[in-house]
């Protein structure tokens, strides 16, 4: 089977926070779990570098555009590689290849004669002397009357125009922007309608889509679809491939999600691959983002591959909610949020992993909390798992000289290690993370339950037979548990792997015996607690800069 798997691409004018990562973790997890089990995987995104807010943007710093959105594309790699994901290519809108793929597809548009231009009448702001895009326009949401973008409402999450906002203003000047009329190219998404009321059905009859993503598809599928501009005059991006026009910039409603498939074709030609091996309608393909990403992926991104004849439309979305900070909405203006790369200096990765899995936002706001973070990293990694990894294998060190024995499994235990591969398979491929992580972790609970009761320093002196079983069926845990959890945890993990000296691969039981352990360590170190006031002082301090 071939995977296909798509990040959102994060907009490259300012650093990561943990909403993003949030959003975007469930990529890796499944990418990790769909290669060991041996399917072809291919997992892209990339950094946003193009529109106006990086021209903004830089200037505050004092940079060029280009250095810039080099500064943070570093950052972001950085980042996720420090988080272990495992991305098969992560790009940048602003190479080569993409700018090429992303005028291939608008041509093909034009071709299919699914583009068509129209005069209108858009902002302007004279200060600014520029046509601002949509999301530069804000002003009252006339649907429900809360400040909003051009481009959607966040609070009613519905999709506008910057014409529809009340009292217009201008973001970067705050003035009062004016209409001037221009013209630009449109994408006929209304002739669509029919053919994606049908497709999101279909979604929803095999259960592929998080909820939120069918009730706001199906809300704007009820409300109608309507044409939507696919060009715009934008200071930076891809430049309209038509004579004329290519002083204006292919829109992000094209341009962003085509990054899919310009990844996909970079990944192809630095491997010497075939693209149609992902692209084509035999290949299962999965859609990480966040919540306000739904209409590019169910119904843009579905209506360009469509225009242009490919098959390979997606099959699951995996939209997460909101991450709150605290009980309150994250907000990079006002420096209410966790940057990724401060975490990750003070923290393991896979205390960030873990936390943000277990307590994702599947299908509700979740909130990240300072204080549930290091009691969950202290009672969950901590005290659970790494306890019981690491007091198992310090009892095999001094018991039986660093080499595990051979005994008998406990049957009900190798029940439950069959069980939980094929359970947590089918989680994840469903986009379950949360109730897989859970699972495993409530059969790491039983087994340190098994150990207490089992008591082999008890055993070793009285029932050497019975302790070789008990430390057998551990030993046995302990390595299934590194394979069970390498999706979700995969530094830890590989961590036991070494202590077991493994080199096993698969998504299936592993049977172990005889093994000579390798400097045992603990997997994780307590987190004190004082630290969680420490942070949240950081944190209030932070906003008041």
């Amino acid at each position: 089977m071939n995977v296909f798997i798509g990040g959102a691409w994060p907009y490259a004018n300012g650093s990561l926070h943990l909403g993003h990562i949030s959003s975007l973790l469930p990529g890796d997890i499944l990418a990790r779990y769909f290669r060991s089990k041996g399917e072809e995987v291919l997992f892209v995104s990339g950094s946003d570098c193009n529109g106006t807010p990086i021209a903004i943007q830089a200037k505050k710093e004092g940079l060029s555009t280009q250095e810039l959105s080099d500064k943070y594309h570093r950052e972001f790699k950085r980042s996720f590689e420090n988080l272990g994901f495992s991305y098969d290519m992560y790009s940048r809108t602003d190479g080569e290849e993409h700018h090429e793929v992303v005028k291939e597809v608008f041509l093909r548009l034009l071709e299919e004669e699914q583009l068509y231009l129209k005069e209108v009448e858009q902002c302007y702001c004279d200060f600014c002397e520029q046509f601002l895009p949509d999301r530069f326009v804000e002003g009252e949401c006339p649907y429900c009357n809360h400040d909003a973008r051009g481009d959607q409402c966040d609070n009613c999450s519905k999709i506008l125009d910057p014409s529809d906002l009340f009292n217009q203003r201008c973001k970067v000047c705050h003035g009062s922007p004016v209409s001037k009329k221009t013209e630009h190219f449109y994408l006929k998404l209304s002739t669509f309608q029919k053919e994606l009321e049908q497709f999101v059905k279909s979604a929803k009859d095999q259960n592929r889509w998080r909820d939120n993503a069918i009730q706001l598809t199906e809300r704007y599928l009820e409300e109608g679809l309507h044409d939507r501009a696919v060009s715009r005059d934008l200071p930076n991006g891809v430049s309209v491939p038509v004579n004329g026009y290519e002083n204006k910039k292919i829109y992000v409603w094209i341009e962003a999600v085509s990054g899919y498939y310009s990844a996909s074709k970079e990944w192809a030609k630095l491997n010497n691959k075939d693209i149609n091996q992902f692209w084509n309608e035999d290949t299962v393909s999965y859609y990480v983002h966040g919540k306000d990403n739904i209409p590019f992926h169910t119904i843009i991104w579905p209506s360009i591959l469509s225009g242009i004849n490919n098959k390979s439309l997606p099959d699951y979305i995996i939209s997460n909610e909101y991450l709150t900070l605290e009980q309150r909405k994250l907000s990079t203006s006002k420096n209410w949020a966790v940057w990724a790369e401060d975490l990750l200096s003070k923290y393991h990765p896979d205390s960030i992993r873990y936390f943000l899995t277990v307590n994702a936002p599947e299908s509700r706001d979740a909130n990240f909390s300072f204080r549930e973070f290091i009691y969950s990293h202290n009672s969950e990694l901590l005290g659970a798992y790494g306890n019981f990894v690491n007091r198992a294998l310090k009892f095999i060190n001094k018991s039986y000289e660093g080499i595990t024995p051979k005994g008998e499994l406990d049957v009900e235990i190798r029940k439950m290690v069959q069980s939980l591969y094929e359970r947590i398979g089918h989680l994840i491929s469903d986009g379950k993370f949360k109730k897989a992580l859970e699972e495993i972790f409530d059969f790491i609970r039983y087994a340190n339950k098994y150990f207490d009761e089992e008591q082999p320093w008890i055993q070793i002196k009285e029932d050497i037979p019975s302790c070789n079983d008990t430390m057998a069926s551990c030993v046995y845990i302990i390595a299934n548990l590194s394979k069970l959890l390498s999706p979700f945890l995969p530094f830890s993990s590989k961590k036991v792997q070494e202590m077991l000296n493994l080199n096993s691969s698969g998504w299936e039981e592993l049977l172990v015996s005889g093994i000579v352990l390798n400097d045992v360590k603990p997997l994780f170190e307590r987190i004190d607690n004082n630290r969680i006031e420490e942070e949240l002082t950081d944190l209030y301090d932070g906003m008041l800069k």
